[in-house]
């Protein structure tokens, strides 16, 4: 059956909206066009318009400016700290984007924070394609169509397609691995000999994905093969991937770097990156994002909405299906590494963002088997949380914005709403037995709600915008290059805004012995410090005060002012 019409109810009539996938597969070239199409409606809007978003972004964004800066491209640094968490491979594609755009004229590009999210962006994209042409080793092409729609449409990869990050392109890196290891378990017994397009996308998402984020793509890809050898006591099938050839070719692109940064750093970089970031996120909360299991299950109707609540529905199919190749698989891959992080102490929900592409496979596949069913007890109710995520924004985002700005950001609401129409018709097809028309529709709701949550409304809370509002101060003063502290205020998009350079003393008086160095100088000084900055001036030459920001710090989660002074030759 090559088009969607398992589960329809009665003799309804197919209309636009369920003809939908079909007709963006009639070829390879539709598909793979129709589902670009849907990624940049969903992840351009919010690229240029929002702000760095502390704390992550910034620096990873100020250390792939140091690079530039500095001409290093070995060594990770955030100022005068070495920043020894990751590789290195965000960082190229984020310098050489920038480079790019410097190339072409882009004004001021060094902080222009769209050009470092242009990795991100791009890994989302190709991450939206890849799952197609994965899910066509499970699924006719409609269906497959169907699965990386479902899976573009997740609020979590809208998210990470807009941060400075590696989570998207780790992502697009896991799924390619884990596309070509799906078509030789799939063919397994085959003499054919497996195409070398499956072979190189194996070993360069694995190469990728190791100088982007180190070992979690080989941790996504091999803990189902492993899994599937030990099971059926046969790991001869992994042979099919050239297995010597690839991992000479995988030593060969990623050592020379971890080759250079070892001597260069003296061996710190290992000790840090897997002694305390890697190992020590295991054994304990790091940086307070310690969360109890269970934790990525509840947030997963929020990360993955529109899909969750059908996934959700998929479990009971994908129990009674284990022993069967495809489903085996998928749910090799996608729960042991599910279980791995929920036993981690350190929560963070992007951290299962590259499982997400087989979730939606296997909810697919669930539909195509004619699984979600609205019959089942309790199942239409649960279905109902597909509506809450776009009402919960609809009603969230007004409050938020009047709370913070006393102000209502008013252009998010007409496309909220209409998410939250096309949501219910979602919830009303599935009631009626047309689970695939509610996942299209559901699908529609999505596009609606990226483009209104990150293009419009973040644009009208100006609250979120501190730094930006700071840097816009520095850039008004009559002197050209002046020299910028900060007291209280060390968030990391300052630093990637103002400069390297931005000093941040711990005391009051010395921000005001900085202040009163010599030359042209600014400070700005959180409320918190005033009295002990006043306090530092008393008798010195009166500064003057240039500009006061009051906001909401994202990272802090709490209320913050500043006051801006300066001292101007």
């Amino acid at each position: 059956m090559t088009s969607l019409s398992a589960g329809r109810a009665g003799n309804a009539e197919p209309d636009l909206v369920d003809r939908l996938p079909v007709l963006a597969a009639r070829s390879h070239a539709w598909a793979s066009a129709a589902l670009l199409l849907l990624a940049l409606i969903l992840f351009l809007p919010g690229q240029v318009g929002l702000q760095p978003m502390d704390r992550d972004e910034p620096r990873f964004a100020q250390a792939s400016k140091q690079m530039l800066e500095t001409g290093d491209l070995i060594d990770i640094r955030f100022q005068g700290e070495a920043r020894h968490k990751k590789p290195v491979g965000i960082y190229w594609l984020q310098a050489a984007s920038v480079a790019a755009g410097e190339a072409l004229g882009v004004t001021d590009a060094r902080t222009e924070i769209a050009l470092y999210r242009i990795p991100s962006l791009v890994g989302a994209c190709a991450a939206v394609l890849l799952a197609y042409w994965a899910g066509l080793a499970f699924l006719d092409r409609p269906h497959a169509v169907l699965a990386a729609a479902l899976f573009g449409a997740c609020l979590m990869l809208s998210a990470e397609a807009r941060l400075a990050k590696t989570d998207a392109l780790l992502t697009a890196c896991t799924v390619a691995s884990f596309g070509a290891l799906a078509r030789v378990w799939l063919s397994r017994g085959s003499i054919v000999p497996l195409p070398r397009s499956a072979v190189i996308a194996f070993w360069g998402g694995l190469a990728l994905g190791i100088l982007v984020k180190g070992p979690m793509v080989p941790l996504f890809v091999g803990l189902p093969a492993l899994i599937l050898s030990v099971l059926g006591r046969d790991a001869y099938w992994l042979r099919r991937l050239r297995p010597g050839l690839g991992l000479a070719l995988v030593a060969l692109a990623v050592a020379p770097w971890f080759l250079a940064i070892a001597w260069k750093s003296g061996g710190a970089f290992f000790a840090e990156a897997v002694g305390q970031d890697m190992l020590g996120k295991v054994g304990a909360a790091k940086e307070k994002h310690w969360g109890p299991p269970g934790a990525y299950a509840l947030a997963f109707f929020g990360t993955f909405w529109p899909g969750a609540v059908f996934a959700a529905l998929a479990i009971p199919f994908a129990w009674r299906a284990r022993s069967e190749d495809a489903v085996a698989l998928l749910v090799a891959a996608i729960l042991p590494a599910w279980l791995v992080f929920e036993c981690v102490p350190t929560k963070l929900p992007h951290y299962v963002l590259p499982l997400m592409p087989m979730v939606a496979i296997l909810t697919v596949l669930a539909l195509r088997r004619g699984a979600l069913d609205p019959r089942r007890p309790g199942a239409v109710a649960v279905a109902f949380l597909v509506v809450a995520i776009p009402l919960g924004l609809a009603v969230g985002l007004p409050l938020a914005g009047w709370q913070l700005d006393r102000q209502i950001p008013w252009a998010a609401l007409p496309p909220l709403a209409g998410a939250v129409g096309l949501a219910l018709a979602a919830w009303l097809a599935f009631r009626a037995a047309r689970p695939e028309r509610a996942l299209v529709l559901a699908v529609l709701a999505s596009l609606l709600v990226s483009p209104a949550l990150f293009g419009l409304g973040q644009r009208e809370i100006p609250a979120l915008k501190v730094s930006p509002r700071l840097a816009a101060i520095r850039d008004a003063l009559p002197c050209p290059n002046p020299r910028v502290a900060s007291l209280g205020y060390r968030e990391p998009s300052l630093v990637f805004l103002v400069g390297t350079d931005l000093a941040t003393p711990p005391t009051g008086q010395e921000a005001s012995d900085f202040l009163h160095a010599g030359g042209c100088r600014l400070v700005f000084v959180e409320e918190r410090q005033a009295a002990e900055f006043a306090a530092a001036e008393a008798g010195k030459p009166a500064a003057r005060r240039v500009g006061t920001v009051s906001g909401f710090n994202i990272n802090g989660g709490r209320r913050v002012g500043l006051a801006a002074y300066a001292v101007v030759p």
